[in-house]
């Protein structure tokens, strides 16, 4: 009886110890210094292998990168917004539109890691860097405020990111990356296969009640709090991210939070040459110098 005793005993206090932890887990997230000064960042390499000099291209006068840059700057929570890049050529053309460069290295493996070393040889600290594509020339500022703010009011989010309703007939397009959410609005999986999949393999409404529910595109913007940057970019890489070549499924794989808002924005961004015409066009039947 006595031994019962004892267990039972041990069992109530494993629970609250348990249970004294986890509360305590909850009050730490909760008084948090709240993420406030936010950087945004553009990286821009001259090597591209199917578009070499893509930043530079002429759209209506002026290069593409500093087209982005312009679009960038009107961002409201931006604190500072610099340009990355590897490349004097790029990095005249900025300075030229009053832009501030960050040199970096060639050997760079993607923007992200270009990112994080330009932010590491300033000086000036921020919560939040901000992953602003330099081939988005009609990037919307609008947009890029929005990842920030969910950022700054999801603390236990690391990562942010933007996704925009998209066309069924674009669903099984391979170049396309889909998302699926939880219920909280915190992404689950993303993939360039059909996104969600269901048994007959086809694309889909979701069943009824949910049948006005669409599917999600990924959109290139992206923010990290400045403490996981440089803990994302050791991450070695993860099957799911080599699988599906898409290098935000480390995020999720190594179990962080990334919070994802939804907006109404269609993707303009330059993958090759001939994209440049659709950007024309757009700016043409908007009205837009």
């Amino acid at each position: 009886m006595q031994g019962s005793g004892r267990l039972a005993l041990k069992a109530v206090l494993g629970f609250w110890l348990l249970a004294g932890a986890a509360i305590a887990s909850v009050i730490h997230l909760q008084n948090r210094k709240r993420r406030k000064s936010a950087i945004g960042v553009i990286p821009a390499r001259y090597a591209s292998g199917r578009f070499p000099g893509k930043p530079l291209v002429d759209i209506r006068g002026k290069p593409m990168i500093v087209r982005t840059y312009l679009q960038a700057k009107k961002a409201l929570t931006l604190d500072r917004l610099v340009v990355a890049t590897d490349d004097i050529r790029i990095a005249a053309a900025c300075e030229v539109a009053g832009a501030e460069v960050i040199m970096t290295s060639e050997n760079c493996a993607n923007g992200t890691e270009r990112c994080h070393e330009a932010v590491c040889k300033l000086k000036a600290k921020h919560d939040i860097v901000v992953n602003i594509q330099g081939d988005e020339p009609l990037v919307e500022p609008a947009m890029i405020d929005e990842v920030v703010e969910a950022l700054r009011e999801k603390p236990e989010a690391v990562f942010s990111t933007a996704c925009t309703p998209m066309e069924r007939r674009e669903v099984p397009l391979r170049h396309r990356v889909k998302c699926i959410l939880d219920q909280k609005g915190f992404a689950i999986y993303f993939s360039r296969g059909v996104l969600p999949a269901n048994k007959a393999g086809d694309v889909r409404p979701f069943p009824t009640p949910h049948q006005d529910k669409p599917y999600l595109l990924h959109l290139g913007l992206q923010a990290y709090d400045r403490n996981f940057l440089g803990l994302y970019c050791q991450m070695p890489p993860t099957p799911l991210m080599l699988m599906e070549d898409l290098e935000q499924l480390k995020v999720l794989e190594n179990g962080y939070k990334m919070k994802v808002v939804i907006v109404d924005h269609c993707a303009h961004g330059v993958d090759v040459p001939a994209d440049v015409d659709d950007i024309l066009r757009i700016m043409r039947d908007e009205g837009l110098q």
